[in-house]
């Protein structure tokens, strides 16, 4: 007769530890943070700073942050949803829409620490593997990459952030691996970069679906359309974008005076009107017992 062992006892339960609560969440990786933000005993509270990218289903959202013992601390931040103020009013979620958050939050981030004029990035994005290099005596702004829990497959959109950041004049250590059409064993191809992050492959599809099907053409693209941006258009669009980018990378602040906060359904309730409201309640419920009652006994 075979005993099967018994784990899950009392002394396990004794000893159980719940997870953090956004590792139960599925929002945080807690090993790879620890990784990400742990500091040399030599370097002793030193900042580590962290470009932190998340893409949803609608934004992609760039941080530059550094941990503290009370919390982590954002130094400068950026949005797809602001990228219409440069001219791109649709796709903002898409590979050249990644590129230009990360471009936006590179210089808005070298503009608060004031070493945008020292460190230019690459003016012109040729989808060249580009490295920052020091400038006289100042260090150039070095930060590390973060995906959260995404995952890291060729050709990510997170990576296209982290480019256009790198682009943009900050120094993230990264290689040419997960660029988009990378292989092992292959060079590495600048074109095909290069060609994303102006969105020429999103012009391609247009222009094939144009031709093949109208009709899908013109419901998977009704904004392109409504907008009046055409397939040749969108190389100028990203270009003339990342141009006014570098220009006004400041952040706008959003004039909070005109929203107008919803009433709540149910207006909140005194002490004396939630007694009054409880008596009321009572006093029918026995009107009600004592009505069946008097049904009952005819």
């Amino acid at each position: 007769m075979a005993f099967v062992k018994v784990v899950k006892n009392k002394a396990y339960f004794k000893r159980f530890q719940v997870k953090p609560r956004r590792r139960r969440e599925g929002k945080t990786d807690y090993h790879a943070r620890r990784a990400l933000i742990i500091v040399d005993k030599t370097k002793y509270n030193t900042p580590k700073y962290r470009l932190v990218v998340r893409i949803t289903n609608s934004d992609v959202i760039c941080q530059i942050v550094t941990a503290r013992v009370e919390g982590d601390k954002v130094i400068a931040a950026a949005y797809a949803h602001e990228l219409p103020r440069y001219g791109i009013k649709v796709g903002l979620t898409n590979f050249a829409a990644a590129y230009a958050t990360g471009l936006l939050v590179a210089r808005r981030t070298l503009t608060i620490l004031g070493l945008a004029d020292a460190y230019q990035g690459k003016v012109e994005a040729d989808g060249e593997l580009y490295q920052v290099e020091p400038v006289g005596e100042t260090r150039p702004f070095r930060a590390v990459l973060d995906v959260g829990l995404v995952r890291t497959t060729t050709g990510h959109r997170v990576f296209a952030a982290m480019k256009g950041a790198v682009d943009g004049g900050i120094d993230i250590p990264h290689s040419e691996k997960r660029f988009p059409k990378y292989k092992k064993g292959s060079e590495f191809d600048p074109e095909e970069l290069k060609a994303r992050i102006y969105g020429n492959h999103v012009a391609d599809y247009m222009r094939m679906l144009r031709e093949e099907d109208p009709e899908k053409y013109q419901r998977q693209f009704s904004r392109y359309i409504q907008a009046g941006i055409d397939p040749d258009q969108l190389e100028d669009m990203y270009r003339e974008a990342h141009r006014r980018i570098r220009e006004d990378p400041r952040a706008v602040l959003t004039d909070k005076s005109r929203v107008t906060k919803r009433p709540r359904k149910t207006p909140k309730l005194s002490r004396e009107e939630k007694q009054a409201r409880l008596a009321a309640r009572l006093a029918a419920l026995a009107r009600s017992g004592a009505t069946e009652s008097m049904v009952t006994v005819s």
